[in-house]
């Protein structure tokens, strides 16, 4: 079983999140929680412990750091990552965000359909970086990528 089980956001020492941060949270992990992709890549010098896993995520040092476990909470694998390639695209992620929350409150649909475009372009952006720096360490579909980028925004905003 090839998925995703559990998550949990280590956010200690974080500032409590807005109420639409939480929001997104919530959606993100049941979202993830109901379909996902995530796998462990074989390695020649050991054996790789078979899913299904749960996750903890976290931001460290300003690393983002995957811990993996297995159902019966073994550590699977343990890898971090570099927040500096995603600091550009979560800030931007966050204001066109707001742009959207405003628009949708004061602009026609023509003008919000093109923010949500805007926003789902950023959105896909995060996702495949996040894909690409996960080459070797995980093997994730797009729409899981999507979700665990939701994820490091959230957490991103904390920190």
């Amino acid at each position: 079983m090839s998925k995703l089980i559990g998550i949990e956001l280590d956010d200690a020492g974080l500032p409590t999140p807005t109420p639409k941060i939480e929001q997104e949270r919530r959606v993100a992990i049941f979202d993830l929680l109901e379909e996902n992709k995530f796998e462990l890549p074989e390695r020649s010098n050991r054996a790789v412990p078979q899913g299904p896993y749960k996750m903890n995520l976290s931001i460290r040092e300003k690393r983002l750091v995957f811990e993996v476990f297995t159902e019966n909470k073994v550590l699977a694998a343990t890898f971090h990552l570099s927040m500096s390639p995603f600091q550009q695209v979560v800030k931007d992620y966050f204001q066109i965000c707001e742009s959207y929350f405003d628009a949708v409150k004061h602009l026609p649909p023509s003008k919000i359909e093109t923010i949500d475009m805007a926003r789902r372009g950023i959105h896909n952006e995060g996702s495949r970086i996040l894909k690409e720096r996960l080459e070797g360490k995980a093997i994730i579909d797009t729409d899981t990528a999507r979700r665990l980028f939701t994820l490091i925004c959230v957490l991103h905003f904390g920190g």
